[in-house]
């Protein structure tokens, strides 16, 4: 589906109440599209692990305007199989990334300890809690 609002006239349908019941959960999963405009962010919380992301957001149930509970994870299994046909894993999107040669170099470079006490200041240690007075 192409937007959100149609998801939710689609759970309307399947669960009772009015689209504006919905939307709030179908904006979340689509809202990735502001910074990957494309198909791909999907792959950012249409998963397993993002029909639990999505109750940890809005909770294991919300109440639609004829005050029928309906469970999070069910409209989140509905948007992401009207919108793959399945509902795939983290892994599945994952294992089809190809791997860039920047993903494999670090410029990380350990902190010696000589350089971090350069940097401490004498005052720092009073802002500690922990320290002695």
């Amino acid at each position: 589906m192409t937007h959100s609002w149609y998801h939710s006239i689609r759970s309307a349908d399947l669960f009772g109440g009015v689209p504006e019941d919905y939307l709030n959960i179908h904006n979340w999963f689509d809202e990735t599209k502001a910074f990957l405009p494309d198909l791909r962010h999907r792959a950012l919380r249409h998963h397993a692990e993002g029909i639990f992301l999505c109750e940890q957001v809005f909770g294991i149930t919300i109440e639609n305007t004829v005050r029928q509970k309906i469970p999070v994870r069910l409209i989140a299994e509905q948007h992401i199989q009207d919108d793959l046909g399945w509902i795939p894993t983290v892994e599945d999107w994952l294992c089809n990334l190809e791997v860039q040669p920047w993903m494999t170099q670090t410029p990380f470079q350990p902190l010696k300890k000589s350089m971090l006490n350069n940097k401490l200041e004498p005052s720092s240690q009073s802002n500690n809690p922990g320290a002695a007075d």
